[in-house]
């Protein structure tokens, strides 16, 4: 198939784009490189996308024009978003490229005469403070993040529900591993344990529960996703792993790895965080046969070995 991955130059996207890549699937990958970190990080990212040969372009979907990039796409998987959970990034910037772009891809998408499904991507923050419920449960966000991804979600929905649309959508829980990007817990925590500085703790998040996901699990996601396409097409589906673990557990198995203990610099409580996320995946696991086998010790192994190889040193 043709398959378009927006977000190609990301932490799930790059690895999405060459797992397809490999499969066989003609690949063409969008990103916009955003300052929102180190645009260095994305061209390492990049540069080994196109070493798979995925054409990567490089393009703005809340203003570019898309038509050519979905010319002939038979499935588009939309990872590109302004991510995270963060003070200093205003709610114009999470309007713009959660909900606008979503809606500008969408609705180019809907002319394309060769497309099979829109897989839309969001994320276990639409749950709010506790993600622990079925797909069927009322989200209730608590961050702006949470909040346009949810509302970029239901646009689609709405497409699928009012026109036909053939989209579904995928929530992911707490994806970690290579190329993860800089301000997420691990790739900071591995670098400030390395350079033997102070990592900056939220109050209270060291008892913190997630469904953290190795990336690889993740990918299997879309894999099975891809291969249940008509089962797939109006549905949501929760995409993790269903075993929870604290914060201060995640950083005990860093610290193991790395035969180093980490320094901490206590901040206050951050706004709009999760308390516990732990994935259902009753529905996955029925429909599309989903079942994430990575232990953290193995996935965080990985994780360290990439940074130590690739970042440390190497890229501010």
């Amino acid at each position: 198939m043709r398959i378009l991955v927006t977000g190609a130059a990301g932490f799930i996207g790059s690895h999405l784009a060459e797992m397809l890549a490999d499969d066989g699937h003609e690949v063409v990958g969008i990103d916009c490189f955003s300052p929102y970190y180190s645009r260095a990080l994305k061209e390492l990212n990049a540069a080994d996308v196109r070493a798979k040969g995925v054409e990567l372009l490089e393009l703005d979907l809340a203003e570019d024009p898309l038509e050519a990039a979905l010319d002939g796409v038979e499935v588009v998987c939309h990872l590109a978003a302004q991510p995270g959970i963060s003070a200093i990034t205003s709610f114009e910037d999470y309007l713009r490229n959660n909900l606008i772009a979503t809606r500008r891809l969408a609705e180019t998408a809907m002319d394309s005469p060769t497309l099979k499904c829109f897989i839309n991507v969001a994320t276990s923050s639409v749950y709010g403070k506790h993600a622990t419920d079925t797909e069927e449960t009322a989200p209730k966000p608590t961050s702006y993040y949470g909040v346009t991804k949810l509302a970029a979600e239901q646009l689609v929905m709405a497409y699928q529900r009012d026109k036909g649309f053939p989209a579904c959508s995928l929530r992911l829980f707490s994806v970690y591993g290579p190329r993860e990007r800089p301000e997420k817990l691990y790739p900071k925590l591995i670098g400030c344990i390395l350079a033997d500085t102070e990592f900056p703790l939220f109050e209270g998040s060291l008892g913190h529960t997630r469904s953290f996901t190795y990336v690889a699990d993740i990918l299997e996601g879309f894999r099975a996703a891809l291969g249940h396409l008509d089962a797939c097409v109006g549905e949501i589906f929760n995409i993790g792993s269903d075993a929870e673990f604290a914060t201060a557990h995640g950083i005990e198995i860093v610290e193991g790895i790395l035969d180093r203990k980490a320094r901490f610099r206590e901040l206050p409580p951050r706004p709009g965080d999760q308390l516990c996320t732990c994935a259902n995946i009753d529905k996955a696991r029925r429909i599309l046969g989903y079942n994430p086998t990575t232990a953290p010790e193995d996935g965080l192994r990985t994780e360290v070995e990439w940074y130590k190889q690739k970042v440390f040193g190497k890229i501010e």
